[in-house]
C-alpha cells in the first residue's frame, strides 16, 4: 500500500532552472526528488484556466502575515526544504531601496496563477498587468477593483515580485544541493497614493528566463471557478494545486501513502499540535473536493492514500 509512483516532470523542472554546467544527472534528480515534488475532465468546460508551475504546486508561501520583521520563511516537503527570502525594491518617490515583506495568504497565490496564465497566453515572460489584473481580481476574487481590496492585491504582488526562492535537498552522504530560483527578475514600481494609504505596486513584471522556460514545459492547468471558490483559503488553494498535479501521476495499479506527519510538514504551518492540524485539514479537504470531485483518496488515522484520478482540467494542447 505504500508504493512510489514514477518520477514526474516536477524534478526535471528544477533542473531546467540550473545553468548548463550545473545540470544534474537524471539518477541524482530522481533520488533527490522522487518522494517530494511529485507531480481529463474539466469542472466546467466554459470556465477559464489559470496555471501553476508543477514545482510550486506545494505549500510555498505563508498562510498568514509572519510580520514585517520576518525576512526568511521556510517549509519542508519530504527531503526537500524550501526557503523564501523577503526582498527589497527601489522606491522612486524616496529614491532609496526599501524592505518589502514576505508574500502571504491566498492573494499572492492567486496572482501567480494569473501571471502564469498571462505568460503562457502571450508566450512572453514580460507581463502587462494594468488591465488584466483588474479584470482577474473582479472576475475571480469577486472584489471591488477600487479601494482597500485592490490595494491589498497590489501589495501582495509587490511582495511576490521582490521575493527570492531557494530549494535545498540532501542528494547523498555529505552532499547537498541548493537551487536558487528567482521567479520574477524585474518589475517596475509605481506609487498609488490616496488620503488613507500609500501603496507600491508593479504594473509590469518580467519572469526570469529560467522560470519562464520551465513554466512552458511544466505548467499545471487549474480551473478558475475552482480557484475562485477557494480564493479566501490559502490552505485550500495549496491542497487543490497539490492534488491537481499529483493525482493523475499516480500509476493506475498503485496507491501512494502519505502519513499525517508528512502532511503536517507540507500543510501544517501554524499548527503545533497534530490533532489541531488534522481537524483543519479534514475540513479544508472537504471544501477542495466540492470543486475537484474527481479526486480519489482515502483519509484515516494513519494518513492519506492517493489513487489515480483525472486532473481537474484536461491537458491543454
Amino acid at each position: 500500500m505504500t508504493e512510489k509512483s514514477k518520477l514526474p516532470p516536477g524534478p526535471k523542472a528544477i533542473n531546467d532552472l540550473l545553468p548548463r554546467k550545473f545540470k544534474l544527472p537524471g539518477a541524482v534528480i530522481q533520488r533527490a526528488f522522487e518522494d517530494s515534488f511529485l507531480s481529463g475532465a474539466s469542472l466546467d468546460a466554459d470556465s477559464a484556466t489559470v496555471f501553476q508551475h508543477s514545482v510550486l504546486c506545494q505549500t510555498c508561501l505563508p498562510f498568514r502575515d509572519p510580520g514585517d520583521e520576518v525576512r526568511l520563511w521556510g517549509r519542508r516537503n519530504g527531503r526537500v526544504h524550501l526557503e523564501i527570502q523577503a526582498g527589497r525594491a527601489f522606491d522612486g518617490g524616496r529614491e532609496e531601496f526599501i524592505d518589502v515583506g514576505l508574500p502571504f495568504g491566498p492573494k499572492p497565490r492567486l496572482v501567480l496563477y494569473h501571471l502564469n496564465a498571462e505568460a503562457l497566453r502571450t508566450q512572453s515572460p514580460l507581463i502587462e498587468l494594468e488591465d488584466s489584473l483588474t479584470a482577474f481580481v473582479k472576475r475571480t476574487l469577486g472584489l471591488d477593483t477600487k479601494g482597500r481590496n485592490i490595494r491589498t492585491v497590489k501589495d501582495q504582488l509587490t511582495r511576490l515580485s521582490a521575493a527570492d526562492f531557494r530549494i535545498g535537498t540532501v542528494i547523498g552522504e555529505g552532499q547537498a544541493m541548493t537551487v536558487k530560483g528567482t521567479v520574477i527578475e524585474g518589475f517596475d514600481l509605481w506609487v498609488a497614493q490616496d488620503a488613507r494609504q500609500r501603496t507600491l505596486w508593479p504594473s509590469t513584471v518580467r519572469f526570469s528566463h529560467g522560470y519562464f522556460e520551465s513554466l512552458m514545459k511544466h505548467a499545471i492547468p487549474l480551473n478558475e471557478r475552482a480557484v475562485a471558490s477557494l480564493s479566501h483559503n490559502a490552505m485550500g488553494l495549496d491542497i487543490y494545486t497539490w492534488l491537481a498535479q499529483r493525482l493523475h501521476r499516480v500509476e493506475r495499479t498503485k496507491v501512494v501513502f502519505i502519513p499525517w506527519t508528512a502532511l503536517h510538514d507540507q500543510f501544517g504551518q501554524g499548527y503545533e499540535r497534530l490533532r489541531d492540524f488534522r481537524r483543519t485539514y479534514h475540513r479544508t479537504l472537504k471544501q477542495v473536493t466540492t470543486v475537484y470531485p474527481e479526486a480519489k483518496f482515502d483519509l484515516d488515522e494513519q494518513g492519506m492514500r492517493l489513487w489515480h484520478s483525472r486532473p481537474p482540467v484536461a491537458k491543454i494542447t
